[in-house]
């Protein structure tokens, strides 16, 4: 059935990005949206990022993740290495990350590659979750196929008993991923789709600036 969206329309107005308003470091923009996003009475989850890959069948796939660290440096998240995600980076570290926040009419598109953070790192991390997330990482064999979810349900009860008054370890195949950006783009909404958009490069150890055409 086909169902036609073309009067779905709106103007954007809620703000602007002008040469004037662009640091020359890039990360400094970024943290100062991230932190307007972050005081904004209607954003949820902040820290919500898209992240595409390419995976292992030459296919782009996205999925939601949540950023857990971020500095000059780049941007962390964590997963399971098994997954589809972790596959497809282990065989291409190339990805996109980009994040939306449509309260402030504000995207920014972050190109990088990914790497593995230290082991010690993830451990510190996984046992600063919640008891319920790291059972949950030990009772999932993320993007492997299942029967049935009470098959995840049993195995949760598994690990649950298995690891009563214990500190849970953290699985070997779970950890970070330091995202190190090569390009960001800044995108903000404008009326008439006149939209701002500033593009941040890699150069020569710095970073070349240039607007581009909505």
């Amino acid at each position: 059935m086909e169902k036609n969206l073309q009067n779905y329309r709106k103007s954007y107005e809620k703000g602007e990005l002008l040469e004037t308003d662009v640091p020359d470091e890039p990360s400094i923009l970024f943290e100062n949206w991230f932190n307007a996003a972050e005081e904004h009475p209607t954003v949820d989850e902040v820290n919500a990022m898209t992240i595409s890959t390419i995976e292992l069948d030459g296919f782009p796939k996205n999925r939601v993740v949540l950023l857990k660290q971020f500095d000059e440096n780049g941007f962390v998240f964590y997963t399971n290495y098994h997954s589809d995600k972790g596959r497809a980076i282990e065989r291409n570290p190339k990805v996109c990350l980009s994040f939306f926040w449509p309260a402030m009419e504000r995207q920014i598109i972050i190109k990088g590659m990914a790497a593995k953070i230290s082991e010690e790192e993830s451990t510190a991390y996984f046992h600063s979750r919640p008891r319920g997330s790291q059972l949950g990482a030990l009772a999932s064999n993320q993007s492997e196929h299942i029967a049935s979810r009470r098959v995840l349900e049993e195995k949760l009860h598994e690990v649950e008993q298995q690891f009563e008054g214990q500190e849970i370890p953290k699985p070997e195949q779970w950890g970070g991923y330091l995202v190190v950006p090569h390009s960001y783009e800044f995108w903000q909404g404008r009326k008439n789709r006149l939209h701002d958009r500033m593009r941040y490069s890699s150069y020569n150890n710095s970073w070349k600036v240039e607007r581009l055409a909505p």
